[in-house]
Protein backbone atom coordinates (compact mmCIF):
# COMPACT_ATOMS: atom_id res chain seq x y z
CA UNK A 1 0.00 0.00 0.00
CA UNK A 2 1.05 3.34 -1.15
CA UNK A 3 2.62 5.27 2.13
CA UNK A 4 -0.11 8.22 1.67
CA UNK A 5 -2.86 5.39 2.77
CA UNK A 6 -0.74 4.08 5.19
CA UNK A 7 -3.53 5.35 7.83
CA UNK A 8 -6.58 4.47 6.36
CA UNK A 9 -8.35 0.73 6.15
CA UNK A 10 -9.76 -0.48 3.18
CA UNK A 11 -12.83 -2.71 2.47
CA UNK A 12 -14.50 -3.63 -1.22
CA UNK A 13 -17.81 -2.52 -1.52
CA UNK A 14 -20.59 -4.31 -3.89
CA UNK A 15 -23.60 -2.91 -4.45
CA UNK A 16 -24.90 -6.13 -6.63
CA UNK A 17 -24.13 -4.67 -9.66
CA UNK A 18 -20.33 -3.11 -9.04
CA UNK A 19 -17.22 -3.98 -6.69
CA UNK A 20 -14.92 -0.74 -5.73
CA UNK A 21 -12.71 -0.54 -2.81
CA UNK A 22 -12.86 1.93 -0.41
CA UNK A 23 -10.42 3.92 1.98
CA UNK A 24 -11.59 4.47 5.57
CA UNK A 25 -10.14 6.68 8.55
CA UNK A 26 -11.63 8.39 11.46
CA UNK A 27 -14.89 8.15 13.82
CA UNK A 28 -18.28 9.04 13.98
CA UNK A 29 -20.46 10.05 11.15
CA UNK A 30 -20.00 9.34 7.92
CA UNK A 31 -18.50 11.67 4.79
CA UNK A 32 -18.17 10.50 1.60
CA UNK A 33 -15.12 11.92 -0.40
CA UNK A 34 -15.40 11.38 -4.11
CA UNK A 35 -12.10 11.91 -6.00
CA UNK A 36 -11.09 13.85 -8.85
CA UNK A 37 -9.04 13.48 -11.74
CA UNK A 38 -6.70 11.24 -12.03
CA UNK A 39 -8.02 9.54 -8.72
CA UNK A 40 -7.65 9.18 -4.94
CA UNK A 41 -4.23 11.27 -5.11
CA UNK A 42 -1.91 12.56 -1.76
CA UNK A 43 -4.44 15.68 -1.87
CA UNK A 44 -7.91 14.14 -1.41
CA UNK A 45 -6.29 11.90 0.82
CA UNK A 46 -5.09 14.62 3.34
CA UNK A 47 -8.47 16.86 2.39
CA UNK A 48 -10.11 13.28 3.81
CA UNK A 49 -8.03 13.14 7.25
CA UNK A 50 -9.12 17.19 7.78
CA UNK A 51 -12.36 15.52 7.60
CA UNK A 52 -11.81 12.99 10.03
CA UNK A 53 -9.47 15.07 12.39
CA UNK A 54 -13.06 16.92 12.85
CA UNK A 55 -14.94 13.89 14.36
CA UNK A 56 -16.47 12.04 11.17
CA UNK A 57 -15.54 8.76 9.44
CA UNK A 58 -14.35 9.17 5.99
CA UNK A 59 -15.13 6.88 3.03
CA UNK A 60 -12.82 7.02 -0.12
CA UNK A 61 -14.31 5.26 -2.28
CA UNK A 62 -11.82 4.62 -5.60
CA UNK A 63 -13.68 4.97 -8.91
CA UNK A 64 -10.18 5.38 -11.18
CA UNK A 65 -6.53 5.56 -11.21
CA UNK A 66 -4.15 4.60 -8.82
CA UNK A 67 -5.22 4.82 -5.17
CA UNK A 68 -2.01 6.83 -3.01
CA UNK A 69 -0.09 8.33 -6.71
CA UNK A 70 0.56 11.67 -7.02
CA UNK A 71 -0.43 13.74 -9.76
CA UNK A 72 1.36 13.98 -13.00
CA UNK A 73 0.45 15.77 -16.37
CA UNK A 74 1.26 12.06 -17.98
CA UNK A 75 -0.73 10.16 -15.79
CA UNK A 76 -3.78 12.75 -15.74
CA UNK A 77 -4.36 12.21 -19.47
CA UNK A 78 -3.95 8.65 -19.33
CA UNK A 79 -6.85 8.06 -16.45
CA UNK A 80 -9.18 10.76 -18.57
CA UNK A 81 -8.49 8.45 -21.80
CA UNK A 82 -9.11 5.49 -20.42
CA UNK A 83 -11.99 7.07 -18.48
CA UNK A 84 -14.16 9.22 -20.78
CA UNK A 85 -13.34 6.20 -24.22
CA UNK A 86 -13.85 2.87 -21.99
CA UNK A 87 -15.68 3.39 -18.50
CA UNK A 88 -19.62 2.69 -18.83
CA UNK A 89 -20.18 3.94 -15.77
CA UNK A 90 -19.54 7.15 -15.99
CA UNK A 91 -21.37 10.11 -18.20
CA UNK A 92 -19.07 12.91 -19.48
CA UNK A 93 -20.66 14.37 -22.18
CA UNK A 94 -24.68 13.86 -21.95
CA UNK A 95 -26.56 16.88 -19.55
CA UNK A 96 -29.14 16.06 -17.36
CA UNK A 97 -28.06 12.53 -16.85
CA UNK A 98 -26.45 11.59 -13.92
CA UNK A 99 -23.56 8.73 -14.45
CA UNK A 100 -24.48 5.19 -13.47
CA UNK A 101 -21.85 4.60 -10.79
CA UNK A 102 -23.92 7.13 -8.60
CA UNK A 103 -26.12 4.34 -7.78
CA UNK A 104 -23.47 2.62 -6.23
CA UNK A 105 -22.34 5.73 -4.33
CA UNK A 106 -25.81 5.98 -3.07
CA UNK A 107 -25.68 2.13 -1.87
CA UNK A 108 -22.29 2.91 -0.14
CA UNK A 109 -24.30 6.12 1.48
CA UNK A 110 -26.92 3.79 2.99
CA UNK A 111 -24.43 1.67 4.51
CA UNK A 112 -22.12 3.65 5.95
CA UNK A 113 -24.94 6.20 7.16
CA UNK A 114 -26.44 2.65 8.90
CA UNK A 115 -22.90 1.86 10.36
CA UNK A 116 -21.91 5.59 11.56
CA UNK A 117 -25.40 6.91 12.96
CA UNK A 118 -25.61 10.63 13.17
CA UNK A 119 -28.48 12.82 11.38
CA UNK A 120 -26.76 11.58 8.28
CA UNK A 121 -24.01 11.54 5.08
CA UNK A 122 -21.88 14.15 3.79
CA UNK A 123 -20.75 13.64 0.75
CA UNK A 124 -18.22 15.95 -1.77
CA UNK A 125 -17.66 15.28 -5.46
CA UNK A 126 -14.44 17.24 -7.02
CA UNK A 127 -14.14 18.66 -10.43
CA UNK A 128 -15.34 14.71 -12.87
CA UNK A 129 -17.26 13.70 -9.85
CA UNK A 130 -18.14 17.12 -8.37
CA UNK A 131 -22.22 16.61 -9.82
CA UNK A 132 -22.42 13.63 -7.61
CA UNK A 133 -22.97 14.72 -4.19
CA UNK A 134 -26.00 16.90 -6.04
CA UNK A 135 -27.44 13.30 -7.95
CA UNK A 136 -26.78 11.49 -4.52
CA UNK A 137 -29.55 13.39 -3.01
CA UNK A 138 -32.20 11.08 -3.83
CA UNK A 139 -30.48 8.92 -1.15
CA UNK A 140 -32.04 9.81 1.93
CA UNK A 141 -29.07 9.55 4.46
CA UNK A 142 -27.20 12.14 2.27
CA UNK A 143 -27.86 15.91 4.10
CA UNK A 144 -24.81 17.79 3.58
CA UNK A 145 -24.10 17.43 -0.31
CA UNK A 146 -20.79 19.43 -1.61
CA UNK A 147 -20.03 20.30 -5.29
CA UNK A 148 -16.10 21.39 -5.69
CA UNK A 149 -15.58 22.33 -9.47
CA UNK A 150 -18.70 20.40 -10.63
CA UNK A 151 -16.56 19.98 -14.50
CA UNK A 152 -19.61 17.72 -16.06
CA UNK A 153 -21.11 17.71 -18.40
CA UNK A 154 -18.30 18.13 -20.60
CA UNK A 155 -18.65 20.32 -23.86
CA UNK A 156 -19.27 24.10 -24.58
CA UNK A 157 -22.70 23.24 -25.58
CA UNK A 158 -23.58 22.06 -21.66
CA UNK A 159 -22.06 25.19 -20.24
CA UNK A 160 -24.84 25.59 -18.23
CA UNK A 161 -26.26 22.21 -18.07
CA UNK A 162 -26.25 19.48 -15.01
CA UNK A 163 -24.72 16.30 -14.24
CA UNK A 164 -28.09 15.00 -13.13
CA UNK A 165 -31.51 14.33 -14.09
CA UNK A 166 -34.69 16.49 -13.97
CA UNK A 167 -36.31 13.70 -12.01
CA UNK A 168 -33.07 13.99 -9.96
CA UNK A 169 -33.17 17.48 -9.49
CA UNK A 170 -36.78 17.23 -8.20
CA UNK A 171 -36.22 15.13 -5.53
CA UNK A 172 -33.08 17.05 -4.21
CA UNK A 173 -35.13 20.42 -4.15
CA UNK A 174 -38.23 18.96 -2.38
CA UNK A 175 -36.04 17.34 0.14
CA UNK A 176 -34.29 21.11 0.77
CA UNK A 177 -37.38 22.48 1.40
CA UNK A 178 -39.18 19.57 3.95
CA UNK A 179 -35.64 19.24 5.50
CA UNK A 180 -34.16 22.57 5.45
CA UNK A 181 -30.87 21.43 3.36
CA UNK A 182 -28.44 22.83 1.55
CA UNK A 183 -26.11 22.81 -0.75
CA UNK A 184 -22.15 24.22 -1.24
CA UNK A 185 -20.77 24.81 -4.53
CA UNK A 186 -16.94 25.82 -4.97
CA UNK A 187 -15.26 26.81 -8.32
CA UNK A 188 -11.98 29.45 -8.96
CA UNK A 189 -13.49 32.32 -11.08
CA UNK A 190 -11.71 31.88 -14.34
CA UNK A 191 -11.79 28.10 -14.38
CA UNK A 192 -13.12 27.35 -17.63
CA UNK A 193 -13.90 23.68 -16.96
CA UNK A 194 -16.61 25.13 -14.73
CA UNK A 195 -18.08 27.39 -16.40
CA UNK A 196 -20.44 29.98 -14.49
CA UNK A 197 -23.13 29.33 -16.38
CA UNK A 198 -23.37 26.09 -14.70
CA UNK A 199 -23.43 27.51 -11.22
CA UNK A 200 -25.75 30.04 -12.70
CA UNK A 201 -28.44 27.47 -13.30
CA UNK A 202 -27.78 25.91 -9.61
CA UNK A 203 -28.60 29.19 -8.23
CA UNK A 204 -31.44 29.35 -10.57
CA UNK A 205 -32.88 25.66 -9.85
CA UNK A 206 -32.15 25.57 -5.89
CA UNK A 207 -32.48 29.19 -5.05
CA UNK A 208 -31.17 30.49 -1.76
CA UNK A 209 -30.88 26.19 -0.90
CA UNK A 210 -27.28 26.93 -2.76
CA UNK A 211 -24.33 28.33 -1.04
CA UNK A 212 -22.21 29.03 -3.78
CA UNK A 213 -18.24 30.41 -3.37
CA UNK A 214 -16.55 31.83 -6.09
CA UNK A 215 -13.22 32.34 -5.36
CA UNK A 216 -10.74 34.51 -6.85
CA UNK A 217 -8.02 33.00 -9.46
CA UNK A 218 -4.86 34.50 -6.99
CA UNK A 219 -6.02 33.13 -3.90
CA UNK A 220 -5.06 29.23 -5.28
CA UNK A 221 -1.99 27.38 -4.27
CA UNK A 222 1.09 28.87 -6.55
CA UNK A 223 3.37 26.03 -8.11
CA UNK A 224 1.13 22.91 -9.20
CA UNK A 225 1.77 23.83 -12.92
CA UNK A 226 -1.98 23.59 -13.58
CA UNK A 227 -4.68 26.46 -13.58
CA UNK A 228 -6.73 27.10 -10.57
CA UNK A 229 -9.12 24.20 -10.44
CA UNK A 230 -9.00 21.76 -7.71
CA UNK A 231 -10.49 24.05 -4.60
CA UNK A 232 -9.87 21.68 -1.94
CA UNK A 233 -6.87 19.47 -2.73
CA UNK A 234 -4.46 21.14 -5.23
CA UNK A 235 -4.98 24.31 -4.85
CA UNK A 236 -5.96 24.63 -1.76
CA UNK A 237 -3.61 27.00 -0.54
CA UNK A 238 -2.45 25.78 3.21
CA UNK A 239 -0.22 28.43 3.50
CA UNK A 240 -2.02 31.25 3.59
CA UNK A 241 -4.42 30.36 7.09
CA UNK A 242 -6.62 33.59 6.34
CA UNK A 243 -6.62 33.31 2.61
CA UNK A 244 -9.74 32.33 0.82
CA UNK A 245 -9.39 28.90 -0.13
CA UNK A 246 -8.12 28.09 3.59
CA UNK A 247 -11.77 29.72 4.63
CA UNK A 248 -13.47 27.81 2.06
CA UNK A 249 -12.03 24.62 3.57
CA UNK A 250 -12.75 25.95 6.68
CA UNK A 251 -16.34 26.51 5.62
CA UNK A 252 -17.02 22.85 4.04
CA UNK A 253 -15.67 21.18 7.51
CA UNK A 254 -18.42 23.42 9.62
CA UNK A 255 -21.14 22.22 7.05
CA UNK A 256 -20.24 18.50 7.11
CA UNK A 257 -20.03 18.66 11.20
CA UNK A 258 -23.37 20.64 11.48
CA UNK A 259 -24.94 18.19 9.07
CA UNK A 260 -23.90 15.04 9.88
CA UNK A 261 -23.94 15.74 13.82
CA UNK A 262 -20.40 15.39 14.51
Amino acid sequence: MSDALADFTLFDFDDGRWTRPVYRIGSGPAVIVIHEIPGLHPGVLQFARDVAAEGMTVFCPSLFGEPGRPVTTGYAVRVIAKTLCVRREFTAWAADRSSPIVDWLRALARQVHAECGGKGVGAVGMCFTGGFALAMMTEPSVVAPVMSQPSLPLGKKNAAALDVSPDELAVAKARMEAEDLTLLALRFAGDALVPCARFATLQRELGNRVEAHVLPDASARGGSGRDPHSVLTLHLNRHDPDGETMKVHRRVLAFFKDRTGA
